[in-house]
């Protein structure tokens, strides 16, 4: 929710006019005239009724979400990485999750409801390690996050701006990270992503290309320990196990390609 207040107050996202973290109750209000309200009710899998989030958000009706068609334009994915870059500027949140808090949340909840382990998990955990234990002695580079780039989160207008909505896994997380991720969730080509980059930071050195790349691989791996999870709790009719094998298959062209270990390195 401060991660929301806070994007709406820098234009990142619709202005928060309510917001009540006891019941999960937050109110969104449009920028101009003509915006109108919906509702949206969600209940996450494996967490208690107690805890159903109850969003209440104004949008222009001439705002849509965006589709992965969207983003091969390159105006519309330099209107998004200018949103992260103002979101990342933001003040810090009082929540630090790390994509390796995730990992090791999943990882967690794959042991204790014996959930099914997906094959060569030894040598993908082996790999997060290296990663981790590259990453941690780089430094983190920790920002208020996005962590949800899903299409449908991104909001475009008709003048080809970008707000973002729903911050609902939002947390202080390496800047890289919420790159890395949103890079992967896009299918971005290696130019792509390239020139985002320096759109991002101005300039495209070695490390900085590194550590999205490893934060896009580790994302990887946090979403195919949750695809493991669902298959243990959710009752949604989705192929959680091939969604989790389509996120390993992407890890492993990153980790097997003979770059990996250099960019281990580098960062």
């Amino acid at each position: 929710m401060r991660l929301a207040a806070q994007a709406g107050e820098a234009g990142v996202g619709p202005r928060v006019i309510h917001a009540d973290a006891a019941s999960g109750t937050i109110a969104m209000q449009g920028l101009t005239l003509g915006w109108r309200t919906a509702t949206q009710y969600s209940l996450q899998d494996a967490l208690p009724a107690a805890m159903a989030v109850l969003k209440i958000n104004d949008f222009l009706p001439d705002h849509r979400p965006s589709t992965h068609s969207d983003f091969a334009c390159r105006d519309k994915r330099v209107a998004a990485i200018a949103a992260y870059r103002r979101m990342h500027a933001l003040p810090a949140l009082g929540l630090t999750k790390t994509v390796f808090d995730m990992i090791d949340e999943h990882a967690a909840q794959c042991r204790t409801l014996d959930a099914p382990r997906f094959r060569h998990h030894d040598w993908v955990m082996l790999n997060e390690a290296m990663a981790r234990e590259a990453l941690m002695a780089a430094g983190m580079d920790l920002v208020p996050c996005f962590n949800d780039p899903m299409p449908g989160n991104f909001m475009i207008g008709p003048d080809g701006s970008i707000m973002l909505i729903d911050y609902e896994y939002s947390s202080m997380n390496d800047r890289c990270y919420d790159l890395g991720i949103w890079f992967g969730e896009m299918f971005f080509t290696p130019a792509q992503e390239m020139e985002l980059i320096e759109e991002y930071f101005g300039h495209a050195p070695r490390d900085l290309v590194a550590r999205v790349t490893v934060h896009k691989a580790l994302a990887d791996v946090k979403w195919a320990l949750w695809s493991m999870v669902q298959l243990r709790v959710s009752r949604l009719d989705f192929d959680f196990h091939k969604y989790g094998m389509w996120k390993l298959m992407r890890f492993r062209q990153i980790t097997g390609h003979p770059d990996w270990p250099a960019q281990l390195r580098s960062l």
